[in-house]
């Protein structure tokens, strides 16, 4: 046993009483704060559900199925462009390891039929089975005229544009990449900054990891309405859920040429720890939970528009395509059969001037945060967070049309609501990224029992 450091000084009974309690006040101080932190319990606001539900729920009956979806040649190909500058700040952030850099497809790999109807200068005689009738040709092309005068919540890519790339998104993983300090902070700071609804005089700090002045940062809030506390706390979540990301994915070990990823305990409680972050970290993840009902709500919406015998998930391979598309409705199903939705129908809900104003607002901010992400530094850390952008931007847009959904006819295409194959990429790894959340989630909880 180790002697007692303190043999050497000349300590009273009184100090030694003294001491004791101290001492013991940190330990039951530290264990308060842990066991709030493992145990993040209750109903979360502006909704009526339990973190609790949602655990069990994604866990069990969702992780497994969307894990499963996003793998399929339909999910796992996003089109992107990493090239387009920062339109606000030149950029000087680097990538501090090569994991950051991204490795996009060529072309001939992507055996999509809408690439074989929009760009036909690849042979036909490749893939025989991906050609397109005139008809659906015309479907295809009044969708993507549609597209264009959508109002969308994120800007899109150009899908033809030239230095627009496939990347294969199984081979590009999000995870810890070396991008942080303040170039990183400076594009999450000016999210906050200017996205958020946040009077100019509430201050909060560069570095968004670090602790805010306690409660007193969150008392703006008390005073909006519900449509702009969602907003704050949808753009919190996404970005708690990206930290966990990088939490969960971290490089421990680069040796002999060789990679190794895995969870970083400490990395993790810097970010949610309450004891690390003045009890802030505790926000952070219940927005995850709410960003997590959203998102959840918006697919259980959109399940009618899949639901249509005309809507095709196509990759080329008709027994692919089913397989896909079966399990697609098995994921959107389960989410329809949660019994605690987010209900979006008391936003927007005031005077319809108002109303719309706010939701233009809403829509703007948004889009803006979109274009933000053209400042990251970091190549796979900008195609991850334009993904996760346009993911909630679709869900966002899903949710507030409702009405025209339930209007689309069953065999054909519409003029009405219809969502691109981007949208629709991005809206399923956007929402098995969040799922992923929650599971790595429980991981880490198991972590910090064993530690203590």
């Amino acid at each position: 046993m180790a002697k007692n450091t303190l043999c050497c000084v000349n300590i009273s009974a009184f100090d030694t009483v003294a001491i004791v309690f101290l001492a013991c006040s940190t330990v039951a101080v530290i264990t308060v704060y842990l066991l709030c932190f493992l145990q993040l319990t209750g109903v979360l606001d502006d909704c009526f559900c339990d973190i609790e539900s949602i655990d069990v729920f994604n866990n069990f009956k969702i992780y497994p199925h969307i894990r499963k979806l996003v793998e399929r040649d339909f999910f796992r190909y996003y089109k992107v462009n990493l090239k387009r500058p920062c339109p606000f700040w030149p950029d000087e952030g680097q990538c501090s390891i090569k994991d950051c850099h991204v490795e996009p497809c060529p072309e001939v790999r992507v055996q999509h039929a809408w690439l074989i109807c929009f760009n036909l200068t690849i042979p036909k005689k490749l893939f025989p089975s991906l050609c397109c009738s005139n008809q659906t040709k015309e479907a295809f092309a009044d969708w993507a005229h549609h597209d264009d005068a959508q109002d969308h919540f994120c800007g899109l890519d150009d899908e033809m544009s030239p230095e627009a790339e496939h990347v294969d998104l199984l081979l590009n993983p999000e995870r810890y990449t070396g991008y942080k300090g303040p170039s990183a902070w400076r594009v999450w700071n000016s999210i906050y900054e200017e996205n958020c609804f946040k009077p100019r005089s509430v201050y909060r700090p560069l570095n968004p990891l670090a602790p805010s002045r306690g409660e007193g940062f969150y008392k703006w809030m008390e005073g909006l309405c519900l449509e702009k506390r969602v907003f704050y706390r949808l753009i919190s979540g996404l970005h708690s859920s990206i930290n966990i990301h990088l939490c969960a994915e971290y490089l421990l070990d680069e040796g002999w040429g060789k990679s190794v990823w895995g969870p970083n305990l400490h990395e993790f409680r810097q970010r949610f720890d309450p004891a690390e972050t003045k009890g802030e970290g505790t926000r952070r993840l219940k927005n995850l939970y709410f960003l997590y009902l959203i998102e959840l709500r918006a697919l259980s919406k959109v399940t009618p528009y899949f639901e249509r015998s005309f809507i095709n998930l196509y990759t080329g391979n008709s027994q692919e395509d089913s397989s896909t598309k079966e399990l697609l409705l098995q994921v959107l199903n389960e989410t329809k059969a949660f019994p605690m939705h987010f209900d979006e129908s008391s936003m927007f809900a005031g005077h319809k001037i108002e109303s719309k104003t706010l939701k233009e607002e809403f829509r703007l901010h948004f889009k803006n945060i979109s274009r933000i992400m053209d400042c990251v530094g970091c190549s796979k850390c900008r195609l991850w967070g334009t993904l996760q952008t346009q993911g909630l931007g679709t869900a966002l847009r899903i949710l507030f049309s409702e009405k025209e959904i339930k209007k689309l006819p069953e065999n054909s295409p519409s003029k009405g609501f219809q969502l691109t194959r981007q949208e629709i990429v991005a809206l399923l790894n956007g929402f098995a990224r969040l799922s992923t959340s929650i599971k790595e989630l429980h991981n880490f909880r198991t972590l910090l029992k064993d530690q203590r």
